[in-house]
């Protein structure tokens, strides 16, 4: 599976504020700039700043109700981010299983020239040792 990385998406996801937001907004349902705030050490204007970030990558919609909007996750956008997150996992298991793979090979090699090296050091002690008699 191939899922092409939005970095918006991930620009958004990657402040701890903002996942906290998500997470509060997840377990609420739904939440305003003011009711975000009182849960966060940030000020309104700052939980504002950051559901602007959060609404331009998708991963919310706001909704005018009376003097505020009213915020809710879009479940599609979460699942697109989670797919996503899933994906570059599995992409850097397999980079890493391959450098493993490298790191075992160069070691396997140095540990057969090390026995290699170690034998033939081994006859010629037993061919100066006969010579010796």
């Amino acid at each position: 599976m191939s899922t092409v990385v939005d970095d918006a998406l991930w620009s958004a996801v990657g402040d701890p504020i903002r996942r906290r937001m998500l997470d509060l907004l997840l377990a609420d349902g739904g939440g305003t700039a003011t009711s975000l705030s009182a849960q966060l050490p940030v000020t309104r204007q700052a939980v504002t700043k950051h559901l602007v970030v959060l609404d331009r990558a998708g991963l919310v919609h706001g909704v005018t109700a009376g003097r505020e909007k009213q915020y809710r996750i879009d479940s599609g956008q979460l699942a697109r981010a989670v797919a996503q997150l899933a994906d570059v996992g599995a992409t850097w298991d397999r980079r890493l299983q391959r450098i493993k793979e490298i790191a075992e090979a160069i070691g396997e090699k140095a540990r057969k020239q090390a026995r290699e090296q170690g034998q033939g050091q081994e006859q010629a002690e037993k061919k100066d040792n006969g010579k010796g008699r």
